[in-house]
């Protein structure tokens, strides 16, 4: 039934990808973390989740629709988010302006909401998913201010995705989680040269969930406690001088310790969790030789929970390095399929490189990689044509053509 009451907002928002990990939270209800953690927001042009939010007094519920499937919206996390964003609304209309009563702060919503990446697979699904969602939120009902307080309510790393560029969330210290917030360290701009490779060795949903596996965690761990007290403060004052001083080596020797010793924590965790696999073990390796055979830091890893690697190095390097990721890793076809997202160009691997890495190749470890660089924050899509639900407030047919890897690499032409 179409909606001529009905107000439209479409967002998109970015995945960030962490180099000193958040793991474990001290408050499980307001999601506040055991310590601070710093990341490098991705480019939407490659990874991005589309959100659209309708408002409409006609609507007898609220209603979501993720990647084409209607979803409970029970869940106590999203609740979260649309409880906080409609009484910052009100809150809003009672001090500032009566008037706003018009923007329907008592309408159902529905939402329809699109990733361009695999889903709970590692990639930071519910960090882009939850960022747009409250971003999305935030355009219908007039809310402003700091947002990355409701979007951490509904995914920790989410508040991250709330900033473009090199983002730090301070953990805090209030009961109250006011001071547990996002803040961008630099912009998207301040490294040009910056460039990020995911390799995707798995699209399979993981075993053990983010939220579950931290809670086990923070039981049982010794060294996660050793960690969030001892080791990461000054790590982050560190990361924050390597990334403002963009020096790469210093950036990337944190980033890999920092992340073996988040995967030390879930083996030291009881019983253990095994995020990572033989394809990433093989990637771990492929790095450290690559580095020692030019006797400098020229790559770096990082794994979040799951087995995709992503790998940061600088401009210059790409071509060698992805060429490098193909002979060790040799996937089912030559085509440009391979390699999804910013171009990169040909080379020819030398010899005597592939003689000092000496691994055994991998047949079709990796999928894929997606080329991408530091990008935005959340935008809003201006063109109407865009929004993912119809004028009778439902997903539009065309939603299905934009799941799953069809639009990587498509230009973000469409934001503010």
């Amino acid at each position: 039934m179409p909606e001529d009451n009905m107000e439209t907002h479409t967002c998109t928002a970015p995945v960030n990808i962490a180099v000193v990990k958040y793991w474990g939270k001290r408050d499980e209800d307001l999601i506040l973390p055991i310590n601070s953690s710093l990341s490098v927001t991705l480019h939407q042009d490659q990874l991005k989740t589309t959100t659209t939010v309708a408002t409409s007094k006609s609507f007898e519920e609220d209603r979501l629709w993720l990647n084409g499937k209607e979803e409970d919206i029970s869940h106590p996390r999203l609740q979260s988010c649309l409880r906080e964003i409609r009484r910052l609304a009100r809150k809003r209309r009672n001090d500032d302006d009566p008037g706003l009563d018009s923007r329907g702060l008592s309408h159902k919503v529905h939402i329809c909401s699109v990733n361009n990446f695999p889903t709970a697979a590692g990639l930071a699904s519910s960090a882009a998913g939850f960022a747009c969602l409250v971003y999305t939120l935030a355009q219908a009902f007039g809310v402003e201010g700091e947002l990355s307080l409701v979007a951490r309510q509904g995914s920790g790393s989410a508040c991250r995705s709330m900033h473009g560029g090199f983002v730090q969330w301070l953990m805090g210290h209030q009961n109250d989680g006011k001071d547990s917030f996002a803040q961008q360290v630099e912009p998207e701009t301040h490294w040009p040269e910056l460039r990020i490779l995911v390799l995707v060795a798995s699209a399979e949903r993981k075993h053990v969930g983010s939220t579950s596996g931290m809670q086990t965690s923070v039981q049982t761990s010794q060294l996660l406690k050793y960690r969030a007290e001892s080791v990461v403060p000054g790590r982050m004052v560190e990361m924050i001088k390597s990334v403002r001083r963009k020096d790469f080596p210093a950036f990337a020797e944190l980033a890999m310790k920092d992340s073996n010793q988040f995967h030390a924590t879930c083996l030291d965790t009881y019983p253990p969790i095994f995020y990572l696999n033989s394809v990433s073990h093989q990637v771990i390796n492929l790095v450290h030789r690559y580095n020692s055979h030019y006797g400098q830091t020229r790559v770096a890893y990082t794994f979040d929970a799951g087995p995709n690697a992503v790998i940061f190095t600088l401009e210059q390097h790409i071509p060698e390095f992805v060429q490098a990721v193909r002979h060790f890793f040799p996937p089912e076809t030559n085509g440009s399929e391979f390699i999804k997202g910013l171009p990169v160009s040909h080379v020819n691997l030398p010899e005597e490189l592939k003689q000092a890495i000496g691994l055994e190749p991998m047949p079709r470890g990796i999928s894929y990689m997606i080329s991408t660089k530091p990008g935005p924050g959340p935008c809003v899509v201006k063109d109407s044509t865009q929004h993912l639900l119809g004028p009778d407030g439902l997903p539009k047919s065309t939603v299905k053509h934009l799941l799953l890897g069809r639009d990587i690499g498509v230009k973000h032409k469409n934001c503010y």
